[in-house]
């Protein structure tokens, strides 16, 4: 039987890297195992790198770099999924994938579970309302920038309606290569 493979998504420029303990936490948290990663990533050169660590609960399978270049994202699409899971970084993203090539003319999606906002395809998402960042409080999947925005206080929980979506004047994408990338809510098609 084969083990499910994981992976985090680490961002790297001028040699550092960027918020290690968020990433090791969750690694912890899927497989049970302490990773540190300070003595496996190694950044090549200075340019913004995306690092693709693979693993499952016996430790590290692989290392990637890929030099980054952010997707242009002009409009979403809502997509309706009520059984779709994925609480831990899988590297197996079929049914992710599936919603995704359901987007008709849109850059991407923004997925709706049992009538609240998730997740884009690729990023957590908060929501600006009454001058407060809102995050889902039933996310897809933790993601360690939302995580961390949490912990600094920038961003609140809240269960988050299509109709909040569409009311709002911007919304947020976050993830570890973007950070905190805010858009005008306009673009949802």
């Amino acid at each position: 039987m084969n083990d499910t493979v994981y992976f985090e998504t680490i961002r790297c420029e001028d040699f550092e890297v960027f918020h290690l303990p968020y990433h090791q936490a969750r690694m912890a948290k899927t497989v049970g195992v302490n990773f540190d990663l300070v003595e496996y990533i190694y950044p090549p050169t200075a340019q913004l790198y995306k690092c693709k660590v693979m693993y499952d609960k016996n430790g590290i399978l692989e290392i990637e770099y890929d030099l980054y270049k952010k997707r242009t994202i002009n409009s979403f699409a809502l997509i309706f999924d009520d059984n779709i899971e994925y609480s831990k970084k899988e590297l197996d993203r079929d049914e992710i994938d599936l919603l995704f090539s359901k987007r008709a003319e849109a850059d991407e999606i923004i997925i709706i579970k049992n009538g609240l906002l998730t997740d884009t395809s690729i990023a957590n998402i908060a929501i600006l309302h009454d001058d407060k960042w809102l995050t889902p409080k039933l996310p897809l999947l933790e993601g360690t920038t939302r995580k961390r925005l949490l912990d600094e206080g920038k961003i609140i929980e809240a269960n988050i309606t299509p109709t909040m979506l569409r009311n709002t004047s911007k919304l947020a994408l976050m993830n570890a290569m973007i950070g905190f990338d805010i858009k005008d809510s306009s673009i949802i098609i």
